[in-house]
């Protein structure tokens, strides 16, 4: 699976922005009135300067007084509206806090953020630090490592991909990819399809490569779910009792916490490496194209029969970029690239250590 840099500031959003104009120079005739005027002009950039009320016409009935204020209260069609920030300023305020709370929580060093309403960017900053060790603070353009976002990105290439025609969905990887060879499960022939990949139904492994850990920790997570599911039915059918025979019933809910209790403590898993102390997270090596890659899991077996469970996995998205490239005609990065030109994602790269990536997060 490729990894990606990518920063949340949209060249576009960018580019054609009206540069700010200087303020205009004063009239040396003009009163001191209208200089003022001249420089709050100049600040506003552009904004339509306030014009000073009429004199009220003493001949003027009080009806009509009212009938002239009226329309000041009212936004006149020359004005500007005020720019997008300004309307979502309490939602940045609340939002840019709760980012501060979720950073600190999680231990993150830094966060970028990027927010866009109808098309439009209304709010993008930096949190914390992109680089702790020189103080390097995050701001909007730093280039941060998106890990796992890159599958949606791959997903983007495939569904070009089937939209051009040039990828089926339902038939055998082998058809784009014969280096991945065909699989078996429990004795029986299996097909693994691209739509089953997409949806990490294939049966192919993540990083973690016992399967009777796997298995033991998704029938763990299974078991705990019903009993929180179990615990709500009690506690609703109690509510609709209207705390009728609350002893038998407290009675009958204790005991069916005991053996809940039971059921999870005999069934708990063994102890199982999370993704960051797997040694493949780390792997250094590189390799030419996506299909020499695939010598890393092809030939491990499948947990489970293709479409019948969910397993997450980054290798299934190994496959698909293999996929992508039979598909395509060019090598993965070559045609993500094109299509990063045509959204012009153009700070949106491969992650390398060699090459000077400007405002690489560290």
């Amino acid at each position: 699976m490729y990894r990606l840099l990518s920063t949340v500031t949209a060249r576009a959003g960018l580019r054609g922005a009206a540069p700010a104009q200087p303020p205009a120079a004063p009239d040396p005739e003009a009163s001191p009135e209208a200089e003022s005027s001249q420089e709050v002009e100049g600040r506003l950039r552009g904004a339509a300067p306030a014009q000073p009320p009429a004199a009220p016409d003493p001949e003027a009935s009080p009806e009509a007084e009212s009938s002239q204020e009226q329309p000041l209260a009212l936004r006149s069609p020359q004005t500007p509206a005020p720019p997008p920030s300004r309307c979502f300023a309490r939602a940045i305020e609340s939002s840019r806090d709760l980012l501060h709370r979720i950073k600190d929580e999680v231990g993150a060093p830094g966060i970028v953020v990027g927010v866009s309403v109808d098309g439009k960017e209304v709010w993008s900053e930096g949190l914390g630090y992109a680089d702790v060790e020189n103080r390097v603070p995050c701001k909007p353009e730093t280039v941060m490592r998106i890990a796992s976002i890159s599958k949606s990105l791959t997903m983007v290439a495939l569904a070009k991909l089937w939209e051009a025609g040039k990828l089926d969905l339902d038939i055998p990887v082998q058809h784009y990819v014969p280096e991945f060879p065909e699989k078996e499960y429990e004795g029986e022939k299996v097909s693994v399809t691209t739509r089953l990949l997409i949806s990490h139904l294939s049966g192919i492994r993540h990083y973690e490569k016992d399967v009777k850990k796997v298995k033991e920790e998704k029938a763990y997570k299974a078991l705990k779910m019903m009993k929180g599911t179990m615990e709500s039915d009690q506690e609703k059918e109690l509510k609709e009792k209207g705390g009728k025979n609350n002893e038998k019933n407290d009675s009958a809910k204790a005991k069916t916490e005991q053996d809940n209790e039971a059921k999870c403590r005999n069934s708990k898993p063994g102890k199982k490496k999370n993704d960051f102390e797997q040694g493949e997270l780390y792997l250094k090596e590189k390799f030419e194209n996506s299909i020499d890659s695939l010598r890393l899991f092809k030939n491990d077996p499948l947990f489970f029969k293709p479409g019948s469970q969910f397993l997450y996995s980054t290798f299934g998205y190994t496959l698909l970029a293999a996929i992508v490239e039979r598909a395509s005609g060019y090598k993965y990065l070559d045609y993500m690239q094109k299509i990063f030109q045509d959204l012009d994602m153009l700070t949106t790269v491969q992650e390398e250590n060699e090459p000077v990536i400007y405002n690489r997060a560290r």
